[in-house]
């Protein structure tokens, strides 16, 4: 428990916050730095064919251990923490034998992590709770991945006797920004199926995300002095309001859970003369989702008419799908994952991801990729935490996949 908790507090002191408006892979220089820290660290335990890429790319292998035909199982995580909140000097706190009450993160800034707002906190009485101090996020998502897979690597080699087949590793970038899988060489990293390390709570176990659009939308407005505007003006940001005012209001991430789907304004800037909006569309029914993005077609149509033609420009870019079409034919690799939660002591709960992982697009390039658990909380959050014992788990479960992998062949 020391060595992954050092490992996860290591890898959170390096900044791999990405940035969707970087024109170069990865999108930050802080990710190739974790990357190469981990490359070393790699090394050292004992892997070989490690690499790393120009493109931000780490991989390696456990070569076999046994003469058994086995298949070759994969681990990823991903390197880089959200773009929404800063990354910079994350300054983490241990609170062990969490005893159940509010936990001030930083009495200055008045950053309180409120078992009111929070209550999945009694969860962890008496466990190991890690923060960051509330001026940046903490970086779990997804650097508890990260150690979690280095930590049962770890656990692996220091018992000789553990006979496993070939096991694979990857840590990409810039999964935040939705482009962790644009250069993942599925073929070099050699895995018959894989899991990503990128879940939440223990016992989450995932196999169906959202299928994935982003909008950008550019308004043209005429900007006139406002004592001779009458008739003239034609303002970009009221365009920008009247555009969101038609979108439905039950339909935005704060009024949806489950399998319900929502548009997501992300940014809004402007003038009187020109404003931009960039929306995430998301829903798990394919049907949906295209008629969401229909309806934002319509809605802009709508107003092109009234205002002219050329009042707002539209651009929707298809990001990713709901990856359990991929998996329902190899549901047996969801089963097995399931398997090693109950034999290590976990009920494993079985729903579908709000949000996305790199194993949505792998799962789509040919490398079926369910999710699994951290124990990490309120992510892309200055309250972001994760329990120390629930990543212990998590390490736990890698394990005994290997090991099911291995007794599954006679």
């Amino acid at each position: 428990m020391d060595t992954l908790q050092d490992r996860f507090l290591d890898y959170v002191r390096i900044d791999t916050r990405s940035d969707d408006t970087s024109a170069t892979n990865p999108s930050t220089v802080g990710q190739i730095d974790l990357a190469k820290l981990l490359g070393e660290e790699l090394q050292k335990l004992g892997l070989s064919n490690i690499t790393l890429n120009e493109t931000g790319y780490l991989m390696a292998e456990l070569p076999a251990n046994t003469h058994k035909k086995l298949p070759t199982v994969g681990f990823i995580a991903h390197l880089d923490t959200s773009p929404d909140v800063s990354g910079k000097n994350v300054k983490a706190q241990v609170f062990a034998d969490y005893d159940g009450s509010d936990l001030v993160l930083n009495q200055s800034e008045h950053f309180i992590l409120k078992v009111e707002d929070y209550p999945e906190l009694r969860d962890y009485i008496g466990k190991t709770i890690i923060t960051s101090d509330g001026t940046t996020l903490l970086g779990a998502d997804n650097k508890a991945g990260i150690a979690i897979i280095v930590t049962a690597l770890a656990k692996i080699l220091d018992n000789p006797s553990f006979e496993h087949g070939k096991v694979v590793i990857a840590f990409t970038p810039d999964e935040e920004i939705g482009q962790g899988a644009d250069y993942f060489d599925v073929i070099r990293f050699g895995a018959d199926f894989a899991y990503t390390i990128d879940g939440g709570p223990v016992g989450e176990l995932e196999y169906e995300t959202f299928n994935a659009a982003i909008a950008h939308i550019e308004i043209e407005g005429v900007n006139v002095h406002p004592g001779t505007a009458y008739l003239r003006m034609k303002n970009a940001m009221f365009l920008a309001m009247e555009l969101n005012a038609l979108l439905p209001i039950n339909e935005r991430p704060e009024y949806t859970r489950n399998y319900e789907g929502f548009y997501h304004l992300t940014r809004f800037d402007g003038t009187v003369e020109k404003a931009r909006m960039t929306f995430i569309i998301r829903d798990h029914d394919k049907a949906k989702f295209a008629h969401k993005k229909d309806f934002l077609h319509k809605c802009v149509d709508f107003l092109n008419s009234k205002y002219g033609p050329s009042s707002i420009k539209l651009t929707i870019k298809d990001q990713y799908y709901n990856m359990r079409e991929k998996i329902e034919p190899v549901f047996h690799i969801v089963a097995l994952a399931e398997q090693a939660m109950i034999d290590t002591g976990i009920n494993p709960i079985i729903k579908p991801v709000r949000g996305g992982t790199d194993g949505a697009r792998l799962s789509f390039m040919g490398l079926p990729c369910p999710n699994i658990f951290t124990g990490g909380h309120n992510f892309h959050s200055r309250y972001e935490f994760v329990c120390l014992e629930c990543m212990e788990a998590a390490v736990n479960v890698i394990v005994k996949i290997v090991e099911l992998v291995t007794a599954k062949q006679k």
